[in-house]
């Protein structure tokens, strides 16, 4: 009961993917890739997924309910690190996403800030010589009676359009030409940007932001310098839907907040204000 998409048949060849649909080379047993809970290859729909480096290849299986058959591609050295975790036994060599866990208190938020340029270069003012640096925040945002898996993106200065040296902040103008949009409510799920922004994921890490690309596709918007570990909450809501909410700011419109609570408080008010765009963007990956 294999499932081998076309792009990972494309990768592991028609030899190769017609022995695993045979059996010869699939587990009966194994553990889901996605949501880590045991899995039967001989009794329940079975995704392979492929996890590929500039030089590695890892083939994982996956529940098909949790995932799809597909590629991933992953940084190099994670993906060997994985490889030397497999050999050695160890039990985090391909993580993915578990149950969400009951909660007396807010989940804290995972706040990172990575020197990562976008699409549009961030414009410093005059005498700043150093460009914006985008702050992401991960947290839980309930829209309604909905949990979502949220990002936030802020940036630490202005960020103009490309050539432009006024430094004007146009950070949502240039989103809001994507197809993202104002929010006054947060409590409203917002509609998805145009066709090629996803949120990537791999082997329960964030990797990226993905936009669509000028010659067809998608690249990244933003990419972390290292994959970014997620609480499993996140995670666990993120693969529920099979997307994710990206809401963007102006810089010093958020700042860093300790707790989920406290980073929707921020939210409502940069909202009022008319300072929140966000869009539901797919999750790409696992």
């Amino acid at each position: 009961m294999l499932e081998v998409s076309e792009d990972v048949r494309a990768e592991i060849g028609d030899d190769e993917a017609e022995s695993l649909l045979a059996g010869a080379h699939a587990p009966d047993a194994y553990d889901c890739t996605s949501c880590r809970q045991p899995g039967d290859s001989l009794r329940e729909p079975t995704s392979t997924v492929l996890f590929v480096g500039e030089e590695t290849a890892v083939l994982a299986f996956a529940h098909a309910r949790c995932v799809p058959s597909q590629v991933v591609p992953v940084d190099e050295q994670q993906l060997r690190g994985a490889v030397e975790s497999i050999g050695q036994g160890a039990d985090a060599a391909l993580p993915a996403q578990a149950a969400v866990p009951a909660q007396a208190e807010p989940e804290p938020v995972v706040e990172v800030r990575i020197p990562e340029p976008i699409t549009a270069p961030p414009t410093a003012p005059a005498g700043q010589p150093q460009p914006a640096v985008l702050g992401v925040t991960c947290g839980i945002v309930l829209c309604g009676d909905t949990q979502h898996a949220a990002l936030v993106v802020e940036p630490t200065g202005p960020v103009g359009r490309p050539g432009s040296a006024l430094g004007e902040d146009e950070f949502l103008s240039l989103l809001t030409e994507h197809g993202f949009q104002i929010v006054q409510d947060v409590n409203q799920a917002p509609v998805r940007p145009r066709a090629g922004w996803s949120v990537l994921m791999a082997m329960g890490q964030l990797h990226a932001i993905l936009q669509p690309s000028a010659t067809g596709g998608s690249a990244a918007w933003w990419q972390a310098h290292q994959p970014l570990q997620v609480t499993p909450g996140w995670r666990a809501a993120a693969a529920r839907k099979s997307e994710v909410i990206m809401y963007a700011v102006p810089a010093g419109t958020i700042g860093r907040q300790p707790r989920e609570d406290l980073l929707r408080i921020a939210m409502d008010r940069a909202a009022a204000r008319g300072l929140l765009a966000a869009g539901m963007l797919p999750l790409a990956g696992t």
